[in-house]
């Protein structure tokens, strides 16, 4: 029996502090990303489309529209904007930087408050990392940034038989130690820039390139609290090169890296508001905290 007062696991409840904490965290955003240029869309709820953005179909919360076509609700915003700015709005606007503030939702009942900038045509990824740590900063959380490029894991697959994505999902670090290769070492234990120097020499053309990228961005950061982290590996549908996570105490709270959609090269990341709500009201219970837009 389902009482009347349950919400389905997954779903988001605020009241009180957390919904005002919620609404400053959304203000700080909107405030800072319509100094930078960006103007706000809000995409539907349902989709045709979300099968393309999204790795695992089986995460789709799926229905059917008046004529019986497939559609699935809102699991990822980042293509949606891109898609609609450029098939349907295109005709009636050139801008290129837009935010979005709204939910996604995964199966069975999974809800997840985001805030997100896409920067159309924009390959400098640093350009967008500078506005999500302002954010942050602003909200008095500062995370470590950690700087990966989703290249290097599938170039090592293809350099080494031995080697599967699946090994870099799991952090396999014996597995990759026992190829006994000096400069694989190096890379396994890389975590600060002032290492690359020495890594660059030895290491392949093409692995080189890779991590040269990763360089020009932590130096272009406005963080020094930067590691890198070039083994890392995630099922990214569209993130295709450099990407970078904000992580405090094991929680991630943003996400952020350069793609190509409808052969449009764009940057752009992720806050999940939910993860940065719930640290804020944590810290509230110990700390006085005046207003965030004050100061």
């Amino acid at each position: 029996m389902i009482l009347e007062h349950e919400i389905p696991n997954g779903s988001k409840l605020y009241f009180g502090k957390g919904a005002r904490v919620k609404r400053e965290i959304e203000n700080v955003a909107s405030t800072i990303l319509d100094a930078n240029g960006f103007e706000e869309i809000v995409t539907p709820v349902f989709s045709y489309h979300q099968h393309l953005s999204i790795a695992d179909e089986k995460r789709l919360i799926k229905a059917n529209d008046e004529k019986n076509n497939p559609i699935s609700l809102r699991a990822d915003s980042t293509i949606d904007v891109i898609r609609i700015i450029e098939k349907r709005l295109g005709r009636n606007t050139q801008h290129r930087k837009w935010f979005y503030i709204q939910p996604i939702f995964t199966y069975p009942t999974t809800e997840q408050n985001q805030i997100g900038a896409e920067f159309m045509g924009e390959k400098k990824l640093s350009s967008v990392m500078k506005i999500a740590t302002e954010i942050l900063h602003k909200l008095e959380v500062k995370p470590l940034i950690q700087i990966s490029n989703i290249r290097i894991p599938k170039l090592l697959v293809e350099m080494f038989d031995e080697l599967s994505l699946d090994d870099f999902r799991h952090t396999n670090i014996d597995k990759f130690l026992n190829l006994d290769i000096e400069w694989l070492k190096k890379l396994v234990y890389l975590q600060h820039t002032h290492q690359l120097d020495e890594l660059l020499m030895v290491v392949p053309k093409s692995i080189k390139i890779e991590l040269e990228k990763m360089q020009d961005l932590a130096q272009e950061a406005s963080s020094k609290n930067i590691v890198l982290a070039p083994m890392y590996y995630a099922q990214m549908l569209y993130y295709d090169e450099v990407f970078f996570r904000m992580i405090d105490k094991n929680e991630v709270y943003a996400r952020g890296g350069r793609y190509t959609s409808s052969e449009i090269n764009s940057v752009g990341f992720a806050i999940y508001t939910d993860a940065l709500c719930e640290k804020i009201v944590l810290n509230d219970s110990n700390n006085k905290r005046g207003n965030f837009n004050e100061s």
